[in-house]
């Protein structure tokens, strides 16, 4: 993973892309918008992925997903293609083969980016998180519909989340990453990919929960108006494999 450095901002250039074709800067224009972007079109390793159990070697020496997560001062931003909220200060960590990542954010696409044996679920959270070396490793959790999720019930999120200004940053106070629920069960998916938004830059570390949660669709209905890109969905298509390995951790 030696070698692969990332922008901590990436993709906060909101006007840059959308996910609608139509707009001449949907994701298979992407990477023709900038020559930055070029990954976008030409890479071999990107994401998201379909992950297809028959394709999958499962492994126990993968290990827990090991994450030590504390509360921490954050903010919330509509990024026009996404909400995310920023930690300010050292909200934990997950260690991966070792090595520590530090807990940076976490934002919403809406439907699930990857999918599961072929379905494709309501919503899709990611966990960015990024090493000393400066690589990343994104924690995914994937969600149906069904009883509310215990984060976004959070009164303060929620109300921030549906008026937030495009703008600027709005302060959270302390957010708990402790709050947002993996599920029981242990298992998880692993496979080497890239970001799932322009510029598309690969070696990221995904680890995507196999426990499918569940969200109301008031939650996920308020994610997508806060959107303010004009579309529906901010979900990337899944990408081809191309020979990659993919693992599944079971314990």
């Amino acid at each position: 993973m030696v070698g692969f450095l990332f922008p901590v901002n990436n993709a906060d250039d909101e006007s840059a892309f959308t996910y609608g074709e139509k707009s001449g800067k949907g994701p298979r224009r992407w990477g023709e918008i900038n020559p930055h972007w070029q990954a976008c079109k030409n890479g071999s390793m990107q994401s998201p992925i379909d992950l297809i159990d028959t394709r999958v070697q499962v492994l126990s020496h993968l290990g827990r997903l090991n994450r030590d997560y504390k509360p921490a001062p954050a903010t919330v931003k509509n990024r026009g293609h996404d909400i995310t909220v920023r930690w300010k200060g050292d909200a934990g960590e997950i260690k991966i083969n070792g090595t520590k990542y530090k807990l940076l954010q976490f934002h919403w696409h809406s439907p699930s980016e990857h999918t599961i044996n072929g379905s494709r679920y309501e919503l899709e959270l990611h966990l960015v998180h990024k090493c000393s070396q400066g690589n990343l490793a994104v924690v995914a959790i994937v969600y149906k519909y069904g009883r509310p999720d215990r984060m976004l019930t959070k009164e303060q999120l929620f109300h921030h989340i549906r008026s937030v200004d495009p703008n600027h940053d709005k302060e959270l106070g302390i957010v708990n990453p402790g709050d947002i629920k993996f599920g029981r069960s242990r298992k998880y998916y692993r496979y080497i990919g890239s970001l799932t938004v322009p510029p598309c830059t690969e070696g990221v570390i995904w680890t995507i929960v196999k426990k499918v949660r569940t969200v109301s669709r008031e939650q996920v209905r308020a994610l997508r108006e806060a959107v303010h890109d004009g579309f529906k969905r901010n979900a990337r298509p899944t990408q081809p494999l191309d020979g990659r390995p993919v693992y599944e951790y079971s314990p």
